[in-house]
């Protein structure tokens, strides 16, 4: 049978130990309800193991245990490394806290399901990665690949459940997508009935008898981005607004102080009586009657009135009932809200103690808060809004990233956020985000001091203004002109593409000196090796894709590095070579790359898979401080913690593209003073999305001056290319004259 959201209501009253993931499969399973609930209550484990053949071969397999996010360990003693000279901790204890399982449950699959919907979407040439396909046939049960990924949502229900009961704030409720009802007004999804479908109104969705596979449809979908986007807006305002209204107004770090019961108890006793002014004055009145009435009952025939008269009769039945005043009403409240307020600084002070245990994890914090210009703001979130303090606290929003997270499958930034779907979010505001370590990118950019409110640009808005960079390219400088440009020997197509011109450089870190340590860190993922497609758009639908003639970007990537480790050599007199590192789903060290080796070792350079740049970045750290850690200390979550004589790091990152964990990486470098980052973007001609990517990095290197970025798209000037990233990487304005200079390979001799 069809599981409807009654029939699952029904079972679970029948069985009220079973969840809506049990009460999904058992259902589907039978042919009635009674079925169902006898099949569960014969063999509750009948279900346990689900197999799904055909997803099930997906390139990712489940996470196991060991590649959920790590727990904090506190480091019992410190110990010298007789090698390398720094300093290596010992740990015996571990923090956790309900985030934190939550999060290595979600981890076992996160990354699996995510694969498992790209290919089904691929499969039905769905290009939007928030568009989730329809099912096939709505009026009865198949075993089609849509169908097969929508069982497999409902069986994480309970997965889903785990995390939001984590993370959701106090008075919120959760909800998800999975066998809404036929008639959405009665569903807890905020979306369903507020949200158009991609696919029309009258898709197979909701009349529940198409047959075939529903094809997304372009106005309808804009239509959806535009209802969702509004949503989006109005329920983080509101849900922004209610947590505020919930956080205490006294300060939970002095309870202890009188003055403060007495003016919250005045304040309760006000807005108490304020409240309830209406039944005050009618029992008021009611008092006064009664006991003008009290009084005229019991004169004496002298007219002299009684010395003891009678209780109102509403005095005695407020008694009897137990009513009490406001100004006791009001100190119940207090009480109980003293009671909370002293709960939730217990809690804080736990989580804080726990997952910081000693002098040396705190400076590690501090510092880390400092670097990134967030520890005023954060002081202010804990004494003032210290519910939403300890929603992030429990979530790692206030400490270095944990180097382990890096090279695990999923990991607590890695997280999908789906409003439509009811995935949360950390933050109140997280609607609207992709996954959370854009939400906590996001947040920390917004709370950096100085820092101007920065909104994340929605789907529509992102997408506009990479059609208005797009259009601003122009052609590049004639003076760079190259016949051995990778374009040219190619013979992909005539001339060389119009470039978006970098903003003028302005230096901030000082130039490079000898002791600083220049890398170079290479995407190798399967798009630098593929034909060059851009996407087709109907408004902001993608229908397909077309070839561009141009090179590959691998062999506009290889260009791009001869000429600029030639030029850098020339530079630092270093004609050794710089360390070369590639990365895709894992990062390999290549070796030392030079002008006499490089077609050799370039020669090794595999190419295929995903792109996941920290496990890149963690590599070029760990080199780092190979090199160099005597100057720097190591800590068993955090890694390598540079000191003042540590060398900076100059590192030339070359991508073709978004990665995977780029908001990751992002938010690392945001916490570190000891390294400069020159990132160069190679990308399609004429193509949306390598400009909305532009933007983003832009917009990166805007707020972090130890960032900078350069572009090129299709048929490059690589002589153009390759002096801006200098200019960049060595930290001053190169001139012309200077960069012609350095451009000759370097001299070696025998």
């Amino acid at each position: 049978m069809v599981p409807s959201e009654d029939a699952i209501a029904k079972f679970i009253s029948c069985v009220p130990d079973a969840d809506e993931g049990k009460a999904w499969v058992f259902l589907e399973g039978a042919a009635s309800i009674d079925e169902a609930v006898e099949e569960y209550l014969d063999n509750p484990g009948k279900y346990s193991q689900p197999e799904t053949r055909s997803l099930k071969q997906a390139n990712v397999v489940p996470g196991s245990v060991d590649e959920a996010p790590p727990a904090y360990h506190a480091p019992s003693h410190s110990l010298s490394n007789n090698g390398g000279g720094h300093t290596v901790h010992q740990y015996l204890r571990t923090h956790t806290n309900k985030v934190i399982e939550a999060a290595r449950i979600r981890a076992r699959d996160e990354q699996e399901m995510q694969n498992i919907l790209q290919k089904v979407q691929l499969a039905h040439r769905i290009f939007n990665s928030d568009i989730e396909p329809e099912h096939d046939v709505d009026g009865f049960l198949c075993g089609c690949d849509i169908h097969q990924y929508m069982g497999l949502k409902v069986r994480r229900l309970g997965v889903q459940k785990m995390w939001s009961e984590a993370v959701m704030y106090p008075g919120e409720k959760s909800y998800h997508d999975c066998y809404q009802t036929t008639f959405g007004y009665y569903s807890k999804n905020p979306y369903k009935m507020r949200v158009t479908s991609p696919y029309g109104n009258f898709s197979s969705s909701y009349i529940g008898m198409g047959i075939g596979m529903a094809r997304p449809i372009a106005r309808y979908y804009s239509l959806s981005v535009h209802q969702t986007i509004s949503l989006n807006a109005q329920l983080n305002g509101e849900a922004q607004s209610a947590i505020d209204a919930r956080e205490p107004r006294m300060n939970i770090w002095d309870l202890e102080n009188p003055d403060i019961s007495r003016s919250i108890l005045a304040s309760e006793a006000s807005s108490t009586s304020t409240k309830k002014g209406d039944e005050g004055l009618a029992y008021d009145k009611s008092e006064k009657r009664g006991e003008q009435s009290s009084a005229s009952a019991t004169a004496n025939s002298n007219g002299e009135a009684s010395s003891s008269s009678k209780p109102s009769r509403f005095v005695t039945l407020k008694k009897a009932f137990s009513i009490k005043s406001a100004e006791e009403k009001a100190a119940i409240k207090l009480e109980a809200a003293l009671g909370q307020c002293r709960q939730l600084r217990d809690e804080i002070i736990q989580e804080e103690n726990s997952r910081w245990p000693d002098a040396e994890w705190r400076q590690i914090v501090a510092a880390y808060q400092n670097n990134v210009g967030m520890a005023n703001t954060i002081a202010q979130t804990r004494q003032f809004k210290p519910i939403q303090y300890l929603h992030m606290l429990q979530a790692g929003y206030f400490e270095p990233i944990p180097v382990a997270w890096a090279n695990q499958i999923s990991n607590p930034l890695k997280f999908t956020v789906d409003a439509s779907a009811g995935w949360r979010g950390i933050t109140p505001a997280w609607r609207g985000y992709d996954d959370t370590a854009e939400e906590r990118l996001y947040w920390v950019l917004n709370h950096r001091a100085g820092a101007s409110q920065r909104l994340k640009p929605d789907m529509i808005s992102a997408l506009d203004m990479a059609r208005r960079r797009m259009a601003s390219a122009v052609e590049p400088p004639p003076a760079y002109f190259a016949a051995d440009d990778t374009c040219h020997l190619q013979h992909t197509s005539e001339g060389y593409s119009k470039q978006v011109m970098p903003p003028p450089f302005r230096p901030y870190d000082g130039p490079e000196t000898a002791s600083d340590n220049s890398v170079i860190l290479v995407d190798v993922s399967g798009s630098m090796d593929f034909e060059p497609m851009r996407p087709l758009y109907d408004e902001y639908l993608i229908t397909g894709y077309t070839r561009s003639t141009q090179p590959k970007n691998r062999d506009t990537a290889k260009a791009i590095i001869r000429r600029f480790t030639d030029a850098l050599a020339n530079h630092d007199h270093n004609f050794q070579g710089y360390q070369l590192t590639t990365f895709a789903n894992h990062a390999e060290y290549i070796g030392i790359l030079n002008h006499q080796n490089f077609e050799k070792v370039w020669g090794t350079v595999r190419f295929g898979g995903g792109t996941r740049v920290m496990t890149g970045w963690q590599k070029v750290k760990e080199l780092h401080f190979q090199q160099h850690s005597a100057s720097a200390t190591y800590h068993p979550v955090y890694g390598w913690q540079a000191g003042p004589e540590t060398p900076i790091l100059r590192v030339l990152l070359l991508l073709d593209g978004e990665a995977q964990d780029m908001d990751e990486f992002e938010l690392d470098l945001l916490g570190l003073s000891w390294v400069h980052v020159t990132i160069f973007l190679v990308g399609v001609d004429g193509c949306p999305h390598h400009h909305r990517h532009a933007n983003e990095l832009q917009r990166i290197s805007e707020v972090n001056p130890h960032v900078s970025f350069v572009d090129a798209q299709g048929n490059t000037p690589e002589r153009f290319v390759t002096h801006e990233l200098l200019k960049r990487h060595l930290g001053y304005d190169l001139s012309m004259q200077e960069f012609e200079r350095m451009e000759h390979p370097p001299a070696y001799t025998a």
